[in-house]
């Protein structure tokens, strides 16, 4: 069995040919939805898009851990600019690749600069705030004890999406289930979930 290379380059990576094709205007509805304070929204964009960002940013940087920071700071930065997102000027995942490289080249510049200067200060200031780094947490805690809830089927569509970092299609194949009741079940989970959150007066 011949080992599939990893892409060359930033083209490969954007541009690759997937086998679980999305529709651009899903991509946009979810940025919308993201921008409307949908925080389900935001969970399922990253499940798509996480590991061509993480590919970039272990490319520029070469750094594992680097690029593991950086990727959880452009799904930050895509929560709060969400609304900025400009149809017209681009997709949604060229959007998000134009964020993760320029995160990617300013780290390269600061630890350039740090190296330069011998400055022991820690990468505090281009990595995600601790505060927001614990509340996730948090907010993933509350999700696990609210999928108790769930029927199993719902439970395990959900888990293996969101926790495995799956997208739909992979969780699909994973779970030997058609890919339409892979979404339904997805669906009908986190609708429950957001009544079961709104209800305990919390918020994911």
């Amino acid at each position: 069995m011949t080992e599939k290379k990893p892409p060359a380059t930033l083209g490969d990576v954007l541009y690759a040919k997937s086998e679980a094709s999305v529709p651009e205007q899903d991509w946009v509805t979810l940025v919308q939805s993201i921008a409307g304070g949908d925080q389900f929204a935001l969970h399922e964009l990253y499940a798509m898009a996480h590991r061509v960002v993480f590919t970039l940013a272990m490319r520029i940087t070469a750094n594992r851990e680097t690029a593991e920071e950086l990727t959880v700071d452009v799904f930050h930065d895509v929560w709060r600019r969400a609304s900025d997102y400009d149809a017209e000027k681009g997709t949604v995942l060229g959007w998000i690749m134009n964020q993760a490289r320029s995160r990617a080249i300013d780290r390269l510049r600061f630890d350039s600069r740090k190296k330069r200067s011998g400055d022991p200060q820690p990468l505090a200031e281009v990595a995600a705030d601790p505060c927001d780094v614990l509340e996730l947490r948090e907010q993933e805690k509350s999700l696990r004890a609210a999928l108790a809830m769930l029927t199993p089927d719902e439970r395990l569509a959900i888990e293996t999406t969101f926790f495995a970092g799956l997208t739909h299609a992979e969780a699909a194949a994973r779970l030997n289930q058609p890919l339409g009741t892979i979404k339904t079940r997805i669906r009908s989970g986190l609708h429950k979930l957001r009544r079961a959150l709104n209800a305990g007066g919390g918020e994911l």
